[in-house]
């Protein structure tokens, strides 16, 4: 069954958040149903002052619906959100054995992306892949109807192993991403709020 955005956030017992605040957006669309994410998105958004977007789902659904059929049309605060940033980092989870501590940062901002993946890299010891070509296909978060992609610069999409959604490992993957948003965030107050691509 193909389910539509709409009838998730519809559901009972489906959390849709979304705070407006800095011009760089932190998003988890998976909450609940890909562990971690969703807290991880929420801590990264507080630290720094970033917008938030999620859709958390009670422990008894299971909806997996495809990042790019997150259609912002089927919803009014996950267009809300898109059109006050101007940059995205969205959390996700997998599971393929053969990777078990591995973090695959993708999404169309690749300037980001690398900033991103050396601080993981930095803080963490977890295997990082940035090169969009040794990813997995369906992992790679480059489709241009993914969310993630949508704000004016783009974004970044976080694939993290279940390895690398243990504590520790989630740990130093926040610190980590919270440093170079930081670092996105002032500098864009810094430029009158524009963000640099």
């Amino acid at each position: 069954m193909r389910w539509m955005l709409h009838e998730l956030i519809e559901s009972p017992g489906v959390r849709e958040d979304v705070k407006l605040r800095g011009a760089v957006g932190v998003m988890a669309l998976h909450g609940g149903l890909e562990a971690g994410t969703a807290e991880a998105a929420h801590e990264v958004a507080t630290a720094t002052g970033a917008s938030l977007y999620s859709v958390v789902q009670p422990d008894d659904l299971a909806w997996h619906i495809p990042s790019i059929r997150y259609d912002p049309s089927h919803s009014h605060r996950l267009r809300q959100f898109l059109d006050h940033i101007a940059v995205a980092v969205s959390f996700h989870g997998f599971g393929r054995k053969e990777l078990k501590e591995t973090i695959l940062v993708g999404g169309r901002n690749r300037r980001l992306a690398t900033a991103i993946g050396e601080a993981i890299i930095h803080h963490s010891s977890l295997h990082v892949v940035t090169d969009p070509g040794s990813m997995p296909r369906g992992l790679k978060g480059m489709h241009p109807k993914n969310p993630v992609n949508l704000p004016k610069d783009g974004g970044v999409q976080l694939e993290m192993s279940a390895g690398a959604r243990s504590p520790h490992h989630l740990s130093a993957v926040i610190v980590a991403v919270a440093s170079v948003i930081a670092g996105e965030m002032t500098s864009s107050a810094d430029r009158g709020g524009r963000l640099e691509t």
